[in-house]
């Protein structure tokens, strides 16, 4: 079945040229464009989509609050953000709203085709350090992040973690892929995968990008922290 395609961006050139790209692949179909973010509202309340590709600066109704928006809707589709570097601070408040990752505007084709079939399957699309890089920028402007383990220990949403949970928790917060946590604890890449899935529904998170931002944001893990 064809992974079903939103493009929303107030430039039509690029939706034309975002749309070439996604044609030419057996496995996708834009099935709805839209210019700006209430238009997109429109068009997910009457389409059934499986992945919208979102701009952040439009006119009417911005990416963010569409994003939010969309992401509250039952059965809403995944949200992927397509930003320039100097838009950084609105794919993060995208990610709060519940996007599952973001990509640059002038990412490869093949990347960006990548990232599509990642969302579809459930998987956050954004590179790990990437995020991490984001959030370490971002994250001295949420509640919380300058109290560090004290902070964190006073969130009952985080006492429903086990340690190991907790653990791996702050290693994904880190940037370290399945693999790369698994290498650090000795554990099998399965095994890590089913940590990060229990995380995922005791703190009723979508995706680990939101894993991340919850690590920030409770105070978990504090901006700057790298692999160690």
């Amino acid at each position: 079945m064809s992974i079903r395609v939103m493009l929303v961006d107030d430039q039509m050139l690029l939706r034309t040229g975002f749309r070439m790209v996604l044609a030419a692949q057996p496995d996708m179909d834009v099935v709805a464009e839209a210019g700006d973010g209430l238009e997109a509202l429109e068009a997910v309340r009457s389409t059934e989509v499986d992945v919208v590709l979102m701009d952040v600066r439009m006119p009417k109704l911005d990416g963010v609050e569409a994003t939010r928006r969309i992401c509250e809707l039952e059965g809403a589709p995944r949200v992927l953000i397509l930003t320039t570097f100097d838009l950084d601070e609105y794919a993060f408040s995208a990610l709060k709203a519940g996007a599952s990752g973001f990509m640059l505007k002038d990412v490869p084709p093949s990347e960006l085709l990548a990232a599509i079939r990642a969302v579809q399957s459930g998987d956050a699309v954004v590179a790990p350090s990437t995020t991490r890089r984001l959030l370490n920028r971002f994250a001295p402007m949420l509640p919380g992040t300058g109290g560090g383990r004290s902070g964190a220990a006073s969130r009952p949403e985080l006492e429903r973690l086990t340690d190991r949970e907790r653990e791996v928790m702050m290693l994904v917060a880190q940037g370290l892929s399945n693999g790369e946590i698994a290498a650090r604890l000795v554990l099998s890449e399965a095994t890590v995968k089913t940590h990060v899935g229990r995380i995922l529904t005791k703190l009723e998170l979508r995706d680990r990008v939101q894993v991340v931002v919850m690590a920030y944001e409770t105070g978990l893990i504090k901006a700057g922290t790298t692999p160690r």
